[in-house]
This record gives C-alpha cells, sequence and structure tokens, in this order.
C-alpha cells in the first residue's frame, strides 16, 4: 500500500516524470488547450495550478521559479498574459473535460484547458 504517497507515477523513473510534466505544463500553456489521458490531465491540472499561484506572487523568486521550472517562451507567457487572467481568482484555474476513449489502446482521453 501507498499510504501519504501522493503523485501519479505512470510507470516511469522521477526523472522521467519531471520532464513529462515540464512538456506537459508547457504545452498547456503555450497553446491553452491540449487533448491527453485522463490520469495525465489530472496531475497536470495540480501542476499548473501551483505554477499559477507562484506566478501570481509577481516578484523576483516568483519569476526565477518559474524560469526554473518552464522554458523561456512559457514563462514569459505565463507571467504575463496568464497571471492577468487569474488576479481575482484564488484557485480552480483549468478545467478537465473527459472526452471518451482513445481507438488504439482505449485509454481515456480528456482536455485540459484553461477556465
Amino acid at each position: 500500500m501507498k499510504h501519504k504517497i501522493k503523485g501519479r507515477q505512470f510507470k516511469r523513473s522521477k526523472s522521467q516524470r519531471k520532464a513529462l510534466l515540464k512538456h506537459l505544463s508547457e504545452a498547456i500553456i503555450l497553446n491553452e488547450k491540449i487533448t491527453t489521458t485522463t490520469a495525465k490531465a489530472k496531475e497536470l491540472s495540480s501542476h499548473v495550478e501551483k505554477l499559477i499561484t507562484i506566478a501570481k506572487k509577481n516578484n523576483l523568486l516568483a519569476a526565477k521559479t518559474i524560469h526554473s521550472r518552464l522554458c523561456d517562451e512559457a514563462s514569459k507567457k505565463l507571467l504575463k498574459d496568464i497571471v492577468k487572467r487569474y488576479e481575482k481568482r484564488s484557485g480552480g484555474y483549468t478545467r478537465v473535460v473527459k472526452i471518451g476513449e482513445r481507438k488504439g489502446d482505449v485509454a481515456q482521453m480528456s482536455i485540459i484547458e484553461f477556465v
């Protein structure tokens, strides 16, 4: 049993999971809407919401933290455009909508987008 262990493993090592979340985060910030499996979308939702909460502090430490976790283009868009949208919102920045099963391996698919 996995008592008090949070997060999904996706049958990947720690570095692979970190890279997966980084690239999915960059994709959703740049495109504002992506299609992926439901498990990845749910994990990505909490990851992106934490990044937005950090970016809303609008100080040097927040900018450095965001820059270290995302590429330059995504971090600039997050700090300039996306944060302004959610200044008055205290949480719930993303929405996960289930769209059915993928044809090849019957994996449950979802769309994750900004609210």
